[in-house]
């Protein structure tokens, strides 16, 4: 069982920045892929970005492509996503998440963190 702890949400206004971390422990050498999901109110949970554990390979969500990044240190078994240029749209409450395969579907990531809420004022 891999345990997923998410920090460095919080309220920051439109064209702003934040950088989200997740720190992963347990059973890390089970992961093949970390990803972030976020989920606002009222909606369903969207895909954001995963980045391969081993390869670094990452792959975005179109309506992120450009404004966030991100990147992982192995060593401290963590994953960030920097986000730049916040718009009110990405108000949600973001999940980190690890996957033994590979893919961007919730249905394939196994363990969760308990979120993280982010909000962008107007």
């Amino acid at each position: 069982q891999v345990q997923l702890v998410e920090s460095g949400g919080g309220l920051v206004q439109a064209g702003g920045s934040l950088r989200l971390s997740c720190a992963a422990s347990g059973r890390t050498f089970s992961i093949y892929t970390m990803g972030w999901f976020r989920q606002a109110p009222g909606k369903e949970r969207e895909f954001v970005a995963t980045i391969n554990w081993s390869t670094s390979n990452t792959y975005y969500a179109d309506s992120v492509k450009g404004r966030f990044t991100i990147s992982r240190n192995n060593a401290k078994n963590t994953v960030y996503l920097q986000m730049n240029s916040l718009k009110p749209e990405d108000t949600a409450v973001y999940y980190c998440a690890a996957s033994r395969g590979s893919g961007s579907i919730p249905t394939n990531f196994g363990s969760w963190g308990q979120g993280t809420q982010v909000t962008v004022s107007p």
